[in-house]
């Protein structure tokens, strides 16, 4: 059974699924996932779970069905389909089920397909990521981002959630003394100096970037209270745990600070059986395939760790469109990663196919 592609991206798009609100869309997908033939299922997790084929070989499709918050009214305009998550990134996760039910009988015969629409990519808690990373052991992943239908994604930043408090007592303001809000805001300057001279004379992808996410200083009475959230963004050659001795370097002992999301950085190599798969896929689909190496972080960064096997992001879309008012993805390019995508699974399958039963 066939479903219009246009018509079941459009509808999942309809459905609202910020982080933690997702089980509506998975039970739409789940259900989609079904009719194509898959046995489906929607998880503890409230991952949309799909399965085809029963091969030897282990191919996980993940991609994420959350969304963050704002209403970006679903329509088609033109080539143009406009919805929050349809660039970030339902539309990736779609191409994965659409792909994928495409396949032959014989790739089938050869490959067992793993598709998880995953939960709370968007929220520190990567939800959905975490609880199928002890379930699933495959041999090839690729993960449902927006990277162009040309694209290959080959890595992700690290990230590190820093959440800073001060408390003091108060005092009058005609008192010469930073209160609990300025010396946030100079712990907050000093860390902007630390990693600007980390930059210095690197490209863009090897950058420490901070954003300041919250800043909130409570009425004072007898205390006055500060608090700020900052994340940072990891080049691969700072981990996590090396950007907090930095921090811990950089601050007074009168504040308090409280990590998360402890985010690895990822880089897979270029020359994989995966990448050579999907470049191939895309030069079948009339596409020139070009590598691409990300500033933000996915459950890639999640996932790896776990899953030591060749792992590529991979999905329609243009990332700068990511969350914005004017989210939407270009249809023919949408059409155009599923029939990519297609080639390369059956690529992969064909090649595992060939290397189990090598001729004399």
């Amino acid at each position: 059974m066939s479903l219009d592609p246009i018509n079941f991206f459009k509808g999942a798009l309809e459905i609202p699924s910020t982080s933690g609100q997702e089980r509506l869309v998975a039970q739409y997908l789940a259900e989609g996932m079904g009719q194509l033939g898959m046995k489906a299922w929607v998880d503890e997790a409230d991952n949309a779970r799909g399965q085809l084929g029963s091969g030897p070989l282990q191919i996980v499709l993940l991609g994420h069905i959350d969304t963050v918050a704002g209403t970006v009214p679903v329509r088609v305009e033109g080539d143009k389909l406009f919805g929050r998550g349809a660039v970030d990134a339902k539309g990736p996760f779609v191409t994965f089920i659409l792909a994928a039910s495409q396949l032959s009988k014989e790739v089938l015969d050869r490959a067992t397909f793993h598709l998880v629409g995953a939960t709370e990519e968007e929220a520190p808690s990567s939800k959905g990521a975490r609880y199928v990373a002890p379930k699933l052991k495959p041999d090839f992943v690729i993960i449902g981002e927006p990277s162009g239908w040309q694209g290959i994604t080959l890595g992700y930043k690290g990230r590190l959630l820093v959440r800073v408090r001060r408390e003091k007592d108060h005092f009058h303001a005609a008192h010469h003394e930073p209160n609990a809000a300025e010396e946030l805001i100079s712990y907050f300057n000093s860390i902007k100096a630390w990693a600007e001279a980390m930059n210095v004379g690197q490209g863009t992808f090897h950058h420490v970037q901070y954003t300041l996410r919250d800043f909130r200083i409570q009425p004072a009475e007898l205390k006055q209270v500060a608090e700020m959230v900052f994340d940072l963004r990891l080049p691969p050659r700072l981990l996590p745990e090396d950007a907090i001795r930095h921090l811990l370097a950089y601050a007074p002992p009168t504040i308090d600070l409280d990590f998360s999301g402890r985010e690895v950085p990822y880089v897979g190599p270029k020359d994989t059986p995966l990448t050579r798969a999907l470049r191939t896929g895309i030069r079948k689909a009339g596409g020139t395939p070009v590598f691409k190496y990300k500033t933000g972080t996915c459950d890639m960064n999640i996932l790896a760790p776990h899953w030591p096997v060749p792992m590529v992001a991979y999905g329609p879309g243009d990332s700068r469109l990511d969350h914005t008012p004017l989210e939407h993805v270009e249809i023919p390019e949408f059409l155009n990663a599923v029939s990519a995508l297609r080639h390369t699974l059956g690529q992969l399958a064909e090649k595992a196919g060939a290397q189990a039963h090598p001729t004399n």
